[in-house]
């Protein structure tokens, strides 16, 4: 289905969402919506008081949060509407899920690739704890051996220096590094990779895999990461580098980060030793006093532009995340754009919460920017930091840059592609571009 015909779809959509409300609730849908705004404002309040609260208040909060919605719920079953509502409300998620997909262009440009030949000496790392155990699963170790690659396959019992290997496998002449593992992992060999200035192949062998999927690889099967060994094509992608305290600028000083590196409240949680053991029990005792800054480092950045003095979590990512997908959930469109991304949210109330979750990146909460440097400074010496999932404790200020062009990443020839995020709901757009597109086929038509 094309861009126009999609765009009709949500319309159509979102005109019938209304229509079964109007014709099945009648005046009583003023009363159905009113019910269910009013709903889920008490249900967000709850759930901030649970994460921001302590003791007897937690527990109302807890059941604020509970009880909210089943109420609602029922309310709209007694007065027989519930069905209504049900369909209403699938309605209009077609209606935005077309809305968006109409406004994704696929016409936008990738990121520009060459031919390459084939790897003469490509060493490869593996962990076999990534991802529950995908190189094992997937054979990974024998069938790049059997493409000519030398592999090393950690030992988890043993904890292994994979840039002093990486470094190694370099001065005996290996002419590509690639790893197998996590995010974490790709970072520190990829340093190497580009420090050398030579080829770097992803293996989608993670948990999450953020860089393989920004990357257009198969996430679902990463056997097929290693036909780039002999059939691949190259990219070149920007590298993230973080430089801790007062130090100068110098390759030994910096850190290399292919995602993002988090700071604040997340990077507080993760860097705590009870998280590991019971993530949901830690985060919940230290949430009240890192959201309410009684707790935790305050945080000023700079970033050449106005954001938020003292945010609760600030994220600067290696290229800008899509608007519409924040907080390092979502995918980034380009990988060589020059520019970093800065997310800083600071949320203070019930309300500003509320107004987070309904208006995303248009709230007062949240402030992106793009940057080529970022500075993190704090009211502390050391602060916790999250480096592409590594929690680590660095001292201040922290700084971060990009290095355009750095890693030379050489990917599958034929691979998935990385599907593009659809833009954020703009309901203008969406009947301009059913309208006017139908109406320049018709002018076409008519000559």
């Amino acid at each position: 289905m094309n861009r126009r015909w999609t765009a009709r779809l949500a319309l159509l959509a979102g005109a019938a969402a209304v229509a079964v409300l109007l014709v099945f609730a009648g005046l009583g849908s003023v009363v159905l919506l009113a019910v269910g705004a009013a709903g889920l404002v008490l249900t967000v309040a709850g759930v901030w008081w649970l994460l921001t609260r302590t003791g007897w208040t937690r527990a109302l909060a807890v059941l604020l949060t509970v009880a909210t919605p089943l109420t609602v719920l029922t309310w709209y079953a007694t007065a027989g509407l519930l069905w209504v509502v049900l369909v209403s409300l699938g309605l209009w998620a077609l209606a935005v899920l077309a809305g968006r997909a109409a406004l994704v262009d696929d016409t936008a440009p990738g990121m520009p690739e060459r031919a390459v030949g084939r790897a003469r000496r490509p060493f490869l790392i593996m962990n076999p704890r990534s991802g529950g155990g995908k190189v094992e699963e997937f054979r990974l170790a024998e069938r790049a051996r059997a493409l000519g690659a030398e592999v090393v396959v950690l030992d988890p019992a043993d904890h292994q220096d994979v840039t002093e290997l990486a470094r190694r496998a370099v001065a005996q002449g290996a002419d590509l590094l690639g790893v197998a593992g996590g995010d974490g992992t790709q970072a520190l060999v990829a340093a190497v990779a580009a420090a050398h200035d030579i080829p770097f192949v992803v293996i989608s062998a993670g948990t999450r895999n953020h860089f393989a999927m920004d990357l257009g690889l198969d996430r679902q099967d990463p056997s097929t990461c290693l036909d780039a060994l002999t059939d691949g094509v190259e990219l070149r992608v920007d590298l993230g580098r973080i430089r801790a305290g007062r130090r100068p600028a110098d390759a030994g000083a910096e850190r290399v980060f292919v995602n993002n590196a988090s700071f604040g409240v997340y990077a507080a949680v993760v860097q705590s030793p009870a998280y590991r053991e019971d993530k949901a029990r830690t985060t919940l005792e230290l949430l009240p006093d890192l959201l309410t800054h009684h707790g935790g480092a305050h945080l000023t950045v700079r970033a050449g532009a106005r954001l938020p003095d003292d945010p609760q979590a600030v994220l600067v990512s290696n290229n800008p995340y899509l608007s519409g997908d924040p907080a390092g959930l979502g995918r980034r469109e380009r990988l060589d754009s020059g520019r970093l991304g800065v997310l800083a949210v600071e949320v203070g109330t019930a309300a500003e919460a509320t107004e987070l979750l309904l208006r995303g990146e248009r709230s007062r909460g949240l402030t992106a920017v793009t940057a080529r440097e970022v500075v993190i400074d704090a009211d502390a010496p050391v602060i916790p930091v999250g480096v592409d999932g590594e929690a680590l404790m660095l001292p201040t200020p922290v700084h971060c840059r990009l290095a355009p062009g750095a890693l030379r990443v050489r990917v599958p020839r034929h691979r998935p592609g990385a599907p593009r995020a659809a833009p954020p709901m703009d309901w203008r757009r969406v009947r301009r571009l059913a309208l006017t597109m139908g109406r320049a086929a018709a002018g076409r038509d008519a000559a």
